[in-house]
């Protein structure tokens, strides 16, 4: 390989990033309206910015402990004058942070110029709008990641293919998973307590219809949607992302001499493991790429069928970057195996995105919805059998990936398939933010009442928004469990080069008890998300209820609502509550791993992995069948708004809310912040209990140096006995 390649995931980098900020550009151009309109628009611009500065400020005390801890404990082991490690992870810190901010910024300005596109200008320029504002997102959070590892790679791994260099970057990985706990938990506590007072109150009890502008809890409903599903979501792909191309170059940097030939051939050991090593960064940069073209795409069908135009772009980048990672894997002389893993990777998202959309936008909502007719015990009822049964193929195709690429490449082969199907998460993301952008646009159309002809156009686009959401949380959740896979081989690896001995056996009681402890977490952090948004909700419906009884003529709508005191109310629940889910995710796998050893940790993260993964699939289908569901009587089958049978329905939406926009998303986090953590510590670890660490124990030093005769000090060479003449 050139010496100049590696210097392309940087550069390339960059030009995402002036690529999203062109687009930013011309976004602004578009006119936010006036009067009524533009007010609301800087309204949910504002508090969705005051509230990102709060959880900052709570995160920056987070993760300066985390990273002086990483730095004093991880980076002195490894020895050396530069702490990579946590220089790595502020690196980490700070890209996804930015990531983050910027996509909300831009979502929180498109919003008000989609409503006013589609009152002005028609359904067309309103999709164009909403589906380049997510744009910025999805093309952030790609970009950050290239130019933040790409960065990382040439300074500490390229030419240093040992552990020490590879391990470095790995704090990339864990600061990123950091900044996602914090946005996607607070978020989504922030964003389901509102949505679920609003609904309670204001449909149920009031009667009156969504987004009224009556309604106090609308405006922070529509704060919500871009703290947690743009910002939070962003963060929650960016992890993943990022996880798996480290984990992946991490695995290589261990792989023995006779895999590493046979994947990258030759005969220079050390020129092939560096191919494999820098390989899931080539196949990322050019998804880069076909992400734009993706993206350029849907711009060009956006006069078609608003769905459509968002599944040919999908679609197409998905079959670009198959050719081109064809080509990467044929320039760098890489076996094909290596290529077939990526393309498991890639299918095995858009199967697990299909049949997310089935559950969440197909039959199973159709008779979701009538069973309301019998009342809201059985859709409650089917609403969660759903959610089981939606568990089944997606599980299935991720254990398909995992036998498919291991039998094509090992261990290697499952970090580039997660690899794969994270390389294009550029148009993946912007389709996932075009989502809330469409919600906020028919919010601000129903409070700014611009009459029915534009809310007929912003609630075709969310429709379609709630379809790409349900897809884009079930291939988050996909990635997230390949990511956290590679990330889990990864840690193994980093034990066995210093204890030989290390394995996850099953017959090992240790392994077992961690496994059982692994699936004890998933669940506790479920509860603990679950209980946050039940209480921060409670406060909201007092307040919205508060608000209807004692200010005179709000109900008339000769009065304004109080929106701000919602709005604090939400982001002081969010702040409160989402310190218990850091601790768990960070502090379980230290505790574990320290006290009962690698063996249990190791089983703690194969228990959490199966037990997050299955959590989540069922919770975020099950949440988006009932808000179909819902969305389905309200428009005019089985009675229609106002009935009992849409009562019933909104009561299954209300429950389903926290679980596929908090407690589901979360578990995405738990298992990555679980497994770069202890990825992290690896090599401070020892396989073994406390109780029976000991001369069984053994140590690095053992490994490394051996006891040896002595030598005598100086420049000596000691003679070697004479040896017999021959005859």
């Amino acid at each position: 390989m050139p010496d100049w390649v590696p210097y392309l995931t940087p550069v390339l980098g960059l030009l995402g990033l002036v690529a999203a900020y062109l687009i930013y550009l011309s976004i602004r151009k578009q006119p936010e309206g006036e009067g009524k309109t533009q007010q609301l628009g800087d309204t949910i611009h504002r508090a969705a910015m005051a509230f990102m500065r709060r959880e900052f400020l709570l995160l920056s005390v987070f993760a300066v402990i985390v990273g002086v801890l990483v730095g004093v404990f991880i980076d002195d082991m490894f020895g050396g004058h530069l702490p990579k490690t946590m220089i790595a992870f502020f690196c980490g810190a700070i890209a996804s942070s930015i990531a983050g901010f910027m996509g909300m910024y831009t979502a929180t300005k498109a919003n008000v110029r989609t409503t006013v596109a589609a009152n002005t200008k028609g359904p067309a320029e309103a999709l164009g709008i909403a589906f380049f504002g997510g744009s910025v997102m999805g093309l952030v959070v790609a970009s950050m990641g290239l130019v933040g590892i790409g960065s990382l790679y040439l300074a500490f791994v390229r030419g240093d293919a040992m552990v020490g260099g590879a391990h470095a970057i790995e704090g990339f990985a864990m600061g990123a998973s950091l900044v996602a706990l914090f946005y996607r938990v607070g978020g989504g506590i922030f964003t389901k307590a509102a949505d679920v007072g609003a609904d309670l109150v204001g449909k149920v009890e009031a009667g009156i219809p969504e987004d009224d502008p009556r309604n106090p809890g609308v405006i922070a409903d529509n704060v919500g949607d871009n703290v947690g599903d743009v910002a939070g979501m962003g963060s929650d792909i960016f992890e993943s992302y990022c996880g798996s191309q480290i984990a992946t170059i991490a695995i290589a940097s261990t792989l023995g001499g006779a895999a590493v030939l046979g994947l990258a051939g030759g005969v220079d050991e050390n020129a092939a493991r560096s191919t494999l090593l820098f390989l899931p960064l080539a196949f990322t940069t050019v998804g880069l790429i076909c992400s734009l073209l993706g993206i350029l795409l849907v711009r060009l069908c956006s006069a078609l069928d608003p769905a459509f135009a968002l599944r040919i772009g999908t679609v197409g980048a998905t079959v670009l970057f198959a050719g081109a990672a064809f080509g990467v894997t044929e320039l760098s002389d890489v076996s094909m195996k290596v290529w077939w893993c990526v393309v498991a990777g890639a299918l095995g998202g858009i199967i697990i995105g299909a049949i997310t959309e089935y559950y969440t936008g197909g039959k199973p909502v159709r008779t979701l919805a009538k069973s309301s007719e019998t009342g809201v015990a059985t859709v409650m009822i089917n609403g969660l059998a759903i959610g089981l049964e939606s568990v089944v193929i997606p599980m299935a195709t991720i254990g398909g990936i995992i036998l498919v690429s291991y039998s094509l490449a090992g261990e290697y082969g499952v970090g580039v398939a997660a690899v794969g199907m994270l390389a294009t998460v550029g148009i993946t993301m912007a389709i996932d933010a075009y989502g809330p952008i469409a919600d906020n646009a028919g919010g601000i159309a129903e409070m700014a009442k611009l009459g029915p002809e534009t809310r007929k156009i912003t609630d075709g686009l969310d429709a379609v928004g709630n379809t790409t959401a349900a897809i884009g949380k079930g291939f988050a959740i996909g990635a997230a469990g390949l990511a956290a896979l590679t990330m889990i081989k990864a840690f193994g690896n980093a034990v066995e080069v210093r204890h030989p001995e290390f394995s996850l056996d099953l017959s090992n009681a240790v392994v077992i008890a961690g496994v059982f402890l692994g699936g004890l977490c998933a669940f506790w952090n479920g509860s603990i998300t679950m209980r946050a948004v039940g209480a921060a909700a409670f406060e909201m419906i007092e307040e919205i209820r508060r608000q209807f009884r004692e200010i005179p003529g709000l109900m008339e709508g000769t009065a304004e609502p109080d929106g701000e005191r919602c709005v604090a109310i939400a982001a002081t629940a969010a702040v409160k509550r989402m310190a218990l889910p850091a601790l768990l995710a960070v502090g379980a796998p230290v505790l574990v791993g320290f006290t009962l050893g690698a063996e249990a940790l190791g089983g703690l993260l194969v228990g959490a992995l199966v037990c997050c993964v299955s959590l989540a699939l069922k919770m975020a289908n099950a949440g988006g069948a009932w808000d179909n569901a819902k969305k389905y009587v309200e428009e005019g089958h089985h009675g229609g708004k106002g009935s009992e049978n849409h009562k019933a329905v909104v009561v299954g939406d209300t429950v389903g809310d926290p679980l596929k926009d908090t407690s589901g998303p979360s578990m995405n986090i738990l298992i990555n912040v679980m497994a770069i953590v202890s990825l992290v510590i690896a090599p401070l670890l020892s396989p073994y209990p406390l109780w029976e660490r000991g001369e069984a124990d053994v140590t690095e030093t053992e490994l490394v140096a051996p006891e040896s005769p002595a030598v005598p000090e100086g420049d000596v060479t000691p003679e070697l006995p004479e040896l017999p003449a021959t005859q």
